[in-house]
């Protein structure tokens, strides 16, 4: 008994493997945007200013 077919693909056609290899390319472009942007990120002062009493007060209305 055989079973016949692309034994190279396991039966994945060339649309699902351009499909794949697609979604891989968007994948790893977002993860270097995402580290770029992190490492931009990395650069921008935070935390809090010389200034104590900035924020000290926060008028809240109900």
């Amino acid at each position: 008994m055989e079973i016949s077919g692309n034994s190279g693909n396991s039966g994945v056609s060339s649309l699902e493997l351009k499909g794949l290899q697609l979604s891989k390319d968007q994948q790893e472009a977002e993860g270097a945007q995402t580290l770029q942007l992190l490492d931009s990120a990395a650069g921008v002062p935070s935390g809090p200013s010389g200034d104590v009493a900035k924020g000290g007060n926060i008028d809240t209305f109900a």
